[in-house]
């Protein structure tokens, strides 16, 4: 069944050049700031939407309420170029490759590409159906503290070499058809979700 569109809350023009960036964002910290606002210099995007995932199919603990992540997301990511959504959970997907073709379908015409952290793409093959991702829309990978080697070489690097751009024409990723992807490497501030959680939890 085709997703409504009007129900993800915002509209999105045909030719605009939208990132999709996903994740449980448990809890979304100033290093996903710093990546959405990398992602629009570098690729050029008009719009960057945060797809707040239900949970992640990958981990075997379940994250924190969807509604607390989203209302989180949303106060630390204020930008007016940057959507929060749970388009996933609307739509009832779980995996990514499922989610992306769902958006394509429901904004015919606008120009999406895929963003991730290089950690993510070192792992990539073990999603499910992940070269549909790497066929179907540009992707853009930001690289991330400590796994620059681990994601340059990594299966999906290797399995799609021949469609990687040079990082100085990533600014013409977001209009290369698929397969397309692009590593850039940019000052990472050195945080994640699971450390955050970690300290959480010892300082309780």
């Amino acid at each position: 069944m085709l997703w409504d569109a009007h129900a993800a809350g915002f509209r999105l023009a045909r030719g605009q050049k939208v990132g999709l960036l996903g994740g449980s964002f448990d809890p979304p910290h100033q290093g996903h700031v710093h990546i959405t606002l990398e992602a629009l210099r570098r690729f050029r995007l008009d719009r960057v939407i945060w797809l707040v995932s239900p949970g992640n199919p990958l981990k075997t603990h379940g994250p924190a309420p969807l509604e607390d992540r989203m209302a989180a997301c949303r106060a630390i990511m204020q930008h007016p170029r940057v959507v929060i959504s749970d388009f996933e959970r609307l739509a009832g997907t779980r995996h990514t490759a499922r989610t992306l073709e769902l958006v394509r379908q429901a904004f015919p015409g606008v120009r999406f590409t895929w963003l991730m952290g290089a950690d993510n793409l070192a792992q990539l093959h073990r999603w499910e159906d992940w070269r549909q991702i790497m066929e179907r829309m540009p992707v853009g990978v930001l690289a991330r503290p400590g796994s620059r080697m681990a994601a340059q070489g990594s299966m999906a690097a290797d399995v799609y070499a021949h469609a990687r751009l040079p990082e100085r024409e990533a600014s013409r990723l977001a209009l290369t058809p698929p397969p397309a992807w692009c590593f850039v490497n940019v000052p990472m501030v050195d945080l994640s979700s699971t450390e955050l959680r970690r300290t959480g939890q010892e300082k309780k």
